[in-house]
């Protein structure tokens, strides 16, 4: 099926009426976040590759045309304008990995008007999702302080598209591996994964289960040690690693903490090991991890090395969504824009410039750079054609990381952190006050007032 009917009716309503009236010139849509969710001091730019391949790639075609046909109860010849859409115009954003803040678009499309709005729900959903994943993974990095995070969520993903843009949000972030197979093969990321308690289960006895694994995996090993007693469960593995030397529990072996008050477990872990002269077997923790669990338990100076999240951080549980929008704001190089309470949205196509400390200035597209700011918003797509090679995952990686380095200290607590607040520069203030002014005076005049 083609990705052109993955869009709401309306989308497909408007464009059919604005054919019909002959509104083709150029339109600017710009998609931003209205406002950063509760707990959250920065927004991490992801899903810009996925939805650039969506927009080089469309075509309405025949098919097309008749499901959308269907779906309105018309007959297909009321459809048959819209048959050979394709986005022909330009596409500027923020490159995936870059941060981004509450009013600052992410992307704008200046298109003709029916092919600029076509795309709006592809778009919002490609972005709204993997920008909402990757800022909880990025979240996890920060509160984990140095140390390994790796993704364990897809079990929990709503479907397993959505784990494998866990996986590469992870990736983004700077996680160090995930249990998704697919995923670690397409991205080129390590694959990570222990054992389950079923496995222990499965076998007469505990340490049965641990030399069995051994066996079978004899390189560094990790064994779960809290299927009956945790306790028990690291003397057992302490005696297995043992048993195996120094080639295998020094290599990076680790037992693996999965329930129970992980800070204190880890504790008397750490005492076990250490005390069976195996301080190089490392202690991975699981088991309902988030950023906010990670980052109690790195400051309470638990002696876990490596974080394992899941669930909560692949659905991004706190913060499932973001408030974002796709909105025009321009027409025919008329400025335009929304007056709707609490929903007003400022005119004209927008750039943004980033100055030390994160003091950005959101302003027109065509005014100059301030001193000693650069622009987030680059242009991506020309005449409907890419302007450059797919980035990489490590580019993307390698922007985020800068970033979140460059973050105020307020903005990357996992508490209660402050975002930096964008300004908005003079001249954009002027015109969205002057194209407020008389869009009031047009609509007392329509309806008689003075």
């Amino acid at each position: 099926m083609s990705d052109a009917r993955t869009t709401d009716l309306y989308e497909v309503t408007m464009a059919m009426s604005y054919l019909q009236e002959g509104m083709t010139a150029p339109a600017t849509f710009s998609l931003f976040a209205r406002d950063l969710p509760p707990g959250r001091g920065f927004l991490a730019a992801a899903g810009l590759e996925s939805a650039l391949d969506h927009l080089s790639g469309l075509l309405v075609g025949p098919d097309d045309a008749e499901a959308f046909a269907d779906a309105l109860h018309r007959p297909l010849r009321d459809l048959q304008p819209l048959l050979g859409l394709e986005l022909t115009g330009d596409v500027r954003a923020v490159p995936e990995g870059r941060t981004v803040l509450a009013g600052e678009p992410l992307l704008e499309v200046t298109a003709p008007l029916p092919e600029a709005q076509l795309v709006e729900t592809y778009v919002l959903n490609q972005l709204n999702h993997r920008t909402t994943l990757a800022s909880k993974a990025a979240r996890c990095v920060l509160a984990a302080g140095g140390r390994p995070v790796v993704d364990f969520s897809l079990r929990r993903t709503h479907g397993t598209r959505s784990g494998f843009e866990a996986a590469r949000a992870g990736a983004m972030a700077g996680f160090a591996g995930t249990s998704n197979v697919a995923a670690a093969t397409a991205l080129g990321i390590p694959a990570a994964g222990t054992m389950a308690h079923s496995y222990i289960e499965a076998f007469p006895t505990e340490e049965d289960a641990f030399r069995a694994f051994a066996r079978a995996h004899p390189g560094p090993v990790t064994f779960l040690v809290d299927t009956y007693d945790t306790e028990e469960g690291v003397r057992t593995a302490a005696r297995v690693l043992r048993d195996l030397g120094p080639a295998v529990h020094d290599a990076g072996s680790a037992v693996r903490l999965d329930s129970g008050d992980l800070g204190a477990l880890a504790r008397h872990a750490r005492t076990l090991l250490d005390d069976a002269d195996l301080p190089g077997v490392r202690i991975t923790a699981s088991g309902g991890l988030d950023e906010y669990a990670v980052d109690e338990l790195v400051a309470s100076g638990a002696p876990i090395d490596t974080y394992a999240v899941g669930t909560r951080v692949g659905v991004s549980a706190d913060a499932p969504y973001l408030d974002t929008a796709y909105k025009m704001v321009e027409y025919d190089g008329r400025p335009v824009m929304k007056l709707s309470s609490a929903k007003v949205t400022a005119p004209a196509p927008k750039q943004v410039f980033r100055g030390p400390g994160y003091a950005d200035v959101i302003a027109l597209a065509g005014e100059p750079a301030p001193d000693g700011t650069e622009p987030l918003l680059e242009t991506v797509m020309r005449d409907g054609r890419r302007t450059r090679p797919r980035a990489t995952l490590a580019q993307c990686r390698d922007r985020l990381s800068a970033d979140l380095a460059a973050l105020p200290p307020e903005a990357r607590r996992i508490r209660e952190p402050v975002p930096p607040r964008a300004s908005v520069s003079g001249q954009l203030g002027d015109l969205t006050a002057r194209v407020r002014r008389a869009l009031e005076e047009r609509t007392r005049a329509a309806a008689g007032l003075p």
